[in-house]
Formats: structure tokens, sequence, C-alpha cells
């Protein structure tokens, strides 16, 4: 603006001094265009493929790092998405509200490509996390899909690695969970203690299934229903019938996802063969009625 300004100064002056021996001043063309067009200002996104030094469910622009994944991290951004349609129009969603139920379907979807397998399985959480409010006002409406490992089934705190992720279910994967020897206090389950399944045990991991769309309240509530599904599920693992002569071969322990995980949308359900009447040094994976005999 003020070169604008000095220009037609100029260009007055020339007019009083046409009758002088002067030149006339020439015209620049159109001297409003002369500056460049400011950019746009761009929203923060924070980067897929990055590995994280901290995990928090919502990311200033101001405190975001990344870090080298070959060195220790707590965890790997497995996917950076954008939220639309009714959600992306009103206020941001709450961290484990279950608006984010379309965001965890699509990081479920993205983390099970990246590893080969499903994280439910081995020793993995998945989170969401999200801009911050001022952010979303301002327009961001990302949504990023964080995977870190965990110390045990029974705590699922992310713990610090080294190295990505990615195809780290593909093959004999040390982050499968496998068999167990379960830590009783009472009648209750206090804790699973990971053995080798050649090592005397009671428990083994036999697979993941989806639950119905439900209240958690709901869920909580029919106990009795998810361990039927399991029950399933360790029939077919061990190969034997799943009749009424399964209670009498083994038991169940599952693992539900956590409140805030079945809020957003988690539906895995992890099952485990509980064997109370006799320790167990190999895996039952297709043993057979023969292997894990009615007792």
């Amino acid at each position: 603006m003020r070169r604008w300004l000095h220009a037609l100064a100029l260009a007055g002056a020339a007019a009083v001094l046409l009758t002088g021996c002067v030149q006339v001043h020439r015209d620049e063309g159109d001297l409003v265009d002369d500056w460049a067009a400011l950019p746009a200002p761009r929203l923060f996104v924070p980067a897929a493929d990055a590995c994280l030094p901290r995990l928090t469910g919502v990311v200033p622009a101001a405190t975001y790092e990344t870090v080298d994944c070959a060195g220790s991290h707590l965890a790997e951004t497995v996917h950076v998405g954008t939220f639309t349609g009714p959600v992306a129009l009103g206020a941001r969603p709450e961290p484990g509200s279950p608006a984010l139920r379309d965001a965890r379907v699509e990081c479920d979807k993205r983390t099970r490509e990246m590893i080969g397998g499903d994280w439910h399985a081995a020793r993995l959480t998945l989170t969401i996390a999200l801009p911050p409010a001022t952010a979303w006002a301002a327009g961001a409406r990302w949504f990023r899909c964080d995977l870190a490992e965990t110390d045990s089934i029974d705590n699922t705190r992310p713990v610090n690695r080294v190295g990505s992720l990615r195809g780290a279910l593909v093959g004999d994967s040390t982050l499968l969970h496998r068999c167990f020897d379960p830590k009783l206090i009472g009648k209750n389950l206090n804790y699973m203690a990971p053995v080798l399944c050649t090592e005397p045990h009671r428990a083994e991991f036999v697979g993941v299934y989806t639950e119905r769309d439900m209240s958690w309240v709901e869920f909580t509530e029919g106990a009795s229903g998810t361990h039927r599904r399991c029950m399933t599920l360790i029939a077919a693992f061990a190969d034997v019938p799943d009749n009424a002569e399964l209670p009498y071969r083994a038991g169940s322990i599952f693992y539900p996802p956590s409140r805030r995980e079945w809020e957003e949308g988690d539906r895995g359900v992890r099952c485990f063969l509980w064997s109370d009447d006799r320790k167990l040094t190999r895996s039952v994976r297709g043993a057979g009625p023969e292997g894990l005999p009615v007792i």
C-alpha cells in the first residue's frame, strides 16, 4: 500500500511539470497488483508414519514433537484422518465420546493393515488424539491414530520401544498373546502372568470376537453372553465340539475394551481358554478331544 501511494504522488508531480523540459512519468501498469498475494494461513496437521516421545489425547502445535523410530519412543502414528459429515459441523468431539466411533473404525482398519494383524491379539493399544478446541474453532478437523506397545494384557499403559511397529504381527511375533498362568486372589483373577506354552499354565489366548452394538452397561450386565461367545472361540481353537460337554473341558477368561474405548466404538473382546482342573504344558491349538478331554 505504501508503494502504491508513493506512485500516485509521483504521477501527480509529473502532471504539474508537463510544461517544462522533463520526461513524462511512465505508467508502471497495475500498481495495485505489484505485491504477491499473501499465502492463506495453514492449519497445523500432525504427520503420519511418525514416532512420538509422548502420548496425549489433545495435540497442540506448540508442543508437537516427533522422533526417529529407530530410537526409543513411546508411540507411533499410524494414520491421520479427517472428520467429515455432521461431526465436522459441530463442536469438537470430546476424547472418549461416541462421536469418535467412525474415527476409531478408520484407525482400526489402518492399524491392521500396517501391522499385519489384529492389534487386540497382541500387547498393543490404539488411541485417538485430537486438535485443541481453539484449533478446531479455527477449522482443524484432523484426528490422529496412535499405536503403542504395552507391558502386558493387564497393564495397558504404553511402554517405550525401539523400532517401528510396521509389520509387527507378521510371523511369530513376540508381541502376540499366547499362554498365561493366571494369578488369583480367592476366586477373583488378579493378573495374567505370561509364560511359555511348554511351561505349566492354565490359560491360553484363543482369539478376539467383535461384540454387537450395545451400551457399556448392557455389556457389563451380559457377562454370560460374553462367556458363551468366548467358549465358541475356544471350541474352534482347540478343535473340540461346541456342545454341552465343552464346559467340562475348559472355561473362559475374557478381556473387553476399557469403558473409554467402548464408548469410542471399540467392540473387540479378547478370549482366553481357562483350565481350572489341570495344568497344561502345551498349546491346545488343534489338540482335539484327546488333547482337551472332558473332566
